[in-house]
């Protein structure tokens, strides 16, 4: 005779709970490792910025100090960096102009004791500013004979070089008007290519040059004294650097007291 079947449990209406805990154990595993994934070792980031930098000489990705790095898992990206002239090219070029203002005042050392030139390097380039008085005779944009050999060493040094070069002319703020030059843009002008051409015939490539005259426009020291308005005749030769103006400025010292001449 067949038994009836005895069930030994009664039925567990319980048993979603183990489903319940199992799926709720894999939420949180599951944003536990997407926590670990998003969190940025700062330190550890910076590092490898720093590697990558040294390694080839670009700019760090990491943000400046004070800044916070993108929020985890936002989808936001990194910024990239603002490009920049390799570190090692703007070292090179920076040293290239320091030898060759160096060169310059070293040639024209006579005059820079004197205080009337003055070399000075900054994110532009070289500037050799030249009193008026030591090129010209007074309303003359013919190079006077002493001058010459001064200019010449400044030709030279120049002469195997491939930077741009702008010579400028500036004169003070007293009106002149005589028959070769009826004002002071005509005078700065010349004088200007006097010296473009001297050079030129010394051997520096003249498509390098260019001249600018400025006449009374661009004063470096006040008209109303006899003193300023010699600081303001004069010649400027720029060497431009090859660089954007990304360089901090560099001075050379500038000795010697200036000159007394009279205008030039």
């Amino acid at each position: 005779m067949a038994r009836k079947r005895i069930q030994d449990d009664e039925d567990n209406h319980e048993r979603w709970l183990v489903s319940y805990a199992d799926f709720i154990t894999l939420l949180f595993a599951f944003f536990v490792v997407m926590y670990a994934l998003s969190s940025v070792n700062e330190g550890k980031y910076r590092q490898l910025s720093d590697s990558l930098l040294t390694a080839f000489g670009g700019a760090s990705v990491l943000p400046s100090e004070g800044a916070s790095l993108p929020a985890a898992g936002s989808g936001a990206r990194l910024a990239r960096a603002p490009e920049r002239k390799d570190a090692a090219l703007i070292r090179r070029e920076t040293e290239r102009l320091t030898t060759m203002a160096r060169d310059i005042q070293h040639v024209l050392a006579p005059l820079v004791e004197e205080g009337k030139v003055r070399v000075r390097q900054s994110e532009r380039g070289i500037t050799v500013e030249i009193n008026a008085s030591v090129l010209f005779a007074q309303g003359d944009a013919r190079l006077a004979p002493a001058s010459v050999q001064a200019l010449r060493a400044v030709a030279e040094v120049l002469r195997m070089d491939d930077h741009a070069i702008q010579v400028e002319g500036h004169t003070d703020s007293v009106p002149i008007n005589n028959v070769a030059f009826p004002s002071n843009w005509e005078l700065s002008a010349v004088r200007a290519g006097s010296v473009v051409r001297l050079f030129a015939d010394v051997g520096v490539v003249e498509p390098r040059m260019t001249t600018v005259g400025y006449g009374s426009t661009r004063p470096i020291a006040s008209n109303q004294t006899e003193e300023g308005r010699q600081r303001n005749r004069r010649v400027e030769v720029l060497i431009m650097s090859h660089l954007p103006a990304s360089t901090r400025e560099v001075a050379l010292p500038e000795r010697g007291a200036e000159s007394e001449k009279e205008k030039g």
